[in-house]
């Protein structure tokens, strides 16, 4: 419902509108920039590649990001004036994109951890149970708190839950990269040269993704509190669109990136096992190739 009015007291309201919109634009211009700062390497490490299930999930996550900056701040934007049913269809598909995004993000992890893990069966199963029942809870109450108008509560239980995901995920990534690097210090540095470039990488990226995600939340669970919620104040209001652009980055940029980085080591690893090779063969062929000669 558009409500006009040249009261003076809506000024602050509008203004901090205003500001939060620009913050929206700046999360969304982030999302652009990096796609195209990753252009080569998807064209090369994604399109050209044999499709598979995380070529779907970077695919999803790297393109709605767009989409879903173009909502977030056409919905927030004073000047636009919509219906209110459209305006709780764009609630709805902000919130349902959030639930969604979330749970291929653990879709990630998981396919992480399971080849860190040597593909173990036992470790599939549990993470999968748990990752089920987290986004399964999240999504319940991001239902809920779309019917009602202060959610504050529900909110800070979804983060806290998937916080409690990502701290889970973090510590099984440790705790089996201290243990394959303490089997390659035992056995030496030449054995397993190959998959400790790949657990280096995954730790690595997994590490700094986790730093993110860690600082998103505990922005979140700040905004949440009273004081910061309903302050006009610039300190708040730059908390708020700091924490949209960090949001878009860990939701659309991380992920994707959690991707690239693994496919990147793992072309990087068979460009070089295929030049040791072809050497090999080159010196295997010389060799036999004078041997020959000295024999006739």
């Amino acid at each position: 419902m558009t409500i006009v009015s040249n009261d003076p007291s809506w000024w602050p309201v509008i203004n901090s509108n205003i500001f939060f919109t620009c913050w929206l634009v700046a999360a969304g211009v982030v999302v652009v920039y990096d796609w195209v700062l990753t252009l080569g390497q998807e064209i090369e490490l994604i399109w050209r590649q044999r499709w598979s299930l995380m070529t779907v999930l970077y695919l999803v996550i790297r393109y709605i990001g767009i989409p879903y900056s173009v909502i977030s701040a056409y919905s927030n934007m004073p000047p636009v004036s919509v219906t209110d049913a459209v305006s709780n269809i764009m609630n709805y598909v902000i919130n349902l994109t959030n639930v969604v995004v979330a749970a291929m993000l653990g879709v990630i992890m998981i396919s992480r951890l399971y080849a860190m893990y040597q593909r173990s069966w036992m470790m599939l199963l549990f993470l999968v149970i748990i990752c089920l029942a987290v986004n399964i809870a999240c999504g319940a109450i991001a239902v809920i708190a779309l019917e009602h108008v202060d959610a504050q509560l529900l909110t800070s239980m979804v983060w806290m839950l998937n916080t409690t995901w990502e701290v889970l995920v973090l510590c099984l990534s440790v705790c089996v990269a201290v243990k394959h690097f303490r089997d390659l210090r035992r056995l030496g540095p030449s054995t397993g040269s190959i998959t400790g470039d790949c657990f280096r990488v995954l730790i690595q990226s997994h590490v700094l993704y986790f730093a993110s995600f860690a600082g998103v939340s505990c922005i979140q669970l700040g905004l949440l509190s009273p004081g910061v919620l309903k302050s006009q104040s610039m300190g708040a209001q730059i908390i708020n669109g700091a924490f949209q652009v960090f949001l878009s980055v860990q939701m659309f940029v991380l992920g994707p990136r959690l991707i690239l980085s693994v496919r990147e080591c793992h072309a990087k690893l068979v460009a070089r096992f295929d030049a040791e090779t072809s050497m090999n063969s080159f010196f295997f062929e010389e060799r036999v190739h004078v041997s020959t000669s000295s024999t006739v």
